[in-house]
């Protein structure tokens, strides 16, 4: 009987070290930063081929229910079907694999299912050899073996953690058990460990039998596995989407699975990897992985680079012009612009973090906020007014609700409206407007088969995202 495979995509991060483009509305996952795709459209593909190629089933995907809808939209873009579960908070990978897991065992599979854990979020090259170390991983995963990918380090690096193999695997001679793990070593560290030829990064990625990794969550960390148990016990349809039972899964522990189980079992395995790989984890990592030209500078967008070297420019909406600079990081969004020596793109995060104790917006949205509709972009804003221009999906529609604070004025651009205002319902075709006093029930709906464009402008003494009163959505939200 061949081995069942089934891809886990892990699809929590919030890759904050890539700001001001990756945000806690859209990080990095949901962006074409890599390939014309978004990285998680590409993790979603690579792992059906590569699971294609021993016994595949449906991905499961575990994500905040804060992106549902976006992972929802970017798979149905690329025709995979995934089982999506919600998590109504990050509780690490540990939690999130032991719920993908006992999904896994209660979807009625039989044997133990390999499950193929992945990143939403990394970048590989190589398709055939990923594919060959996936069909690799899945042989040794059936033997009861938990396996890791291990990339060949290439550097001292020491944002990455590290893996030291042992000895080679009985009759596998490409694969080995794992001697050690070593988190995020300093770069001398690092460096005498690389000397040794034994020691691996550590890609983040893994499988083993879900039932096999369930057993060593109750040997070493039984109480993540019954907060996890309890969760799945008390999950619940929405709209499609699997919700985990929310008190159960906040009183989940935060563990890694690396530290909940890898770094504990006596069955770890290491298989070395011959793919390309990077976890996308700073500018630096991208200005690494993209095209350069002949004086090292990566690029994207309009941009004119004069007696520079070696650095990052990348924007999409105004001209970038550099002179004379070199190493650097200079990324350029609506409302945002990074300028960064390349060298600190890791520490990016802490400008995200400076941002948050400031209570500022730019580092929870961009400009355009997505929608399970569709979107909103601000145009324009001031003292008791602001201009927004909506877009909504054909077939789709806002929530019907009411603002106790502000008016608005909408001007379909192009498409068709059904708008419910009050008692009233109006069609409203191009360049046609209407208004919308205060406390007025309403709601907006695409009438037609293209995307309605609509320019909305508010007014009022509160302008606030929080001043809607939903009386109903098909979305679910409250």
């Amino acid at each position: 009987m061949p081995t069942i495979v089934v891809p886990v995509i892990l699809c929590g991060g919030a890759g904050s070290r890539l700001w001001p483009v990756s945000r806690q509305l859209l990080p990095k996952q949901f962006l074409p930063l890599v390939t014309g795709r978004s990285l998680l459209q590409d993790t979603a593909l690579r792992a059906q081929e590569a699971a294609g190629g021993v016994a595949a089933s449906s991905p499961i995907v575990i994500c905040n229910e804060a992106h549902r809808f976006l992972v929802n939209d970017q798979l149905a873009e690329i025709g995979v079907v995934a089982k999506v579960l919600l998590e109504p908070a990050g509780r690490g990978t540990a939690a999130a694999v032991a719920a993908a897991a006992l999904s896994a065992v209660s979807a009625g599979a039989t044997g133990d299912p390999v499950l193929l854990v992945l990143a939403s979020d990394h970048a590989i090259h190589g398709a055939d050899a990923f594919k060959r170390a996936v069909a690799h991983a899945a042989g040794v995963a059936a033997s009861g073996m938990l396996a890791t990918f291990g990339i060949a380090a290439t550097r001292p690096d020491s944002g990455f953690g590290y893996i030291e193999r042992g000895e080679q695997l009985p009759g596998d001679k490409g694969a080995f058990k794992v001697a050690r793990f070593v988190e995020k070593p300093s770069e001398e560290q690092a460096r005498a460990m690389i000397a040794t030829g034994r020691v691996y990064w550590n890609s983040g990625m893994f499988a083993f039998g879900a039932r096999r990794v369930l057993e060593e969550l109750g040997r070493f960390r039984p109480d993540i596995l019954d907060a996890a148990r309890a969760a799945v016990a008390a999950a619940t349809d929405d709209l499609g989407f699997l919700r985990l039972g929310r008190e159960a899964f906040l009183a989940c522990p935060a563990e890694a699975i690396d530290r909940a189980v890898m770094e504990r079992t006596s069955h770890a395995a290491v298989i070395p990897a011959d793919f390309a790989w990077s976890d996308v984890g700073s500018w630096a990592a991208l200005w690494e992985l993209a095209e350069k030209d002949a004086a090292g500078n990566a690029s994207r967008g309009d941009v004119q680079l004069q007696d520079t070297r070696d650095s990052l420019v990348f924007g999409d909406r105004r001209l970038i012009a550099t002179l004379g600079v070199d190493e650097l990081i200079i990324v350029d969004t609506d409302d945002a612009l990074l300028v960064a020596d390349r060298s600190r793109s890791q520490d990016v995060r802490e400008v995200v973090e400076d941002l948050k104790r400031a209570k500022r917006p730019e580092h929870l949205s961009h400009r355009r906020v997505y929608r399970p509709w569709g979107y909103y972009e601000s145009v324009d804003s001031g003292e008791r007014f602001q201009v927004k221009r909506l877009m909504v999906k054909p077939g789709q529609a806002l929530s019907l609700q009411l603002h106790r604070k502000r008016a608005e004025h909408w001007v379909v651009v192009s498409g068709r409206a059904r708008v419910t205002r009050g008692e009233d319902t109006l069609y409203l075709e191009e360049n046609q407007s209407t208004f919308i006093p205060v406390g007025t029930r309403h709601r907006l709906e695409n009438a037609g088969d293209k995307p309605l464009l609509i320019i909305e402008v508010q007014s009022g003494s509160y302008l606030g995202e929080d001043d809607i009163e939903r009386f109903e959505d098909r979305y679910g939200r409250n």
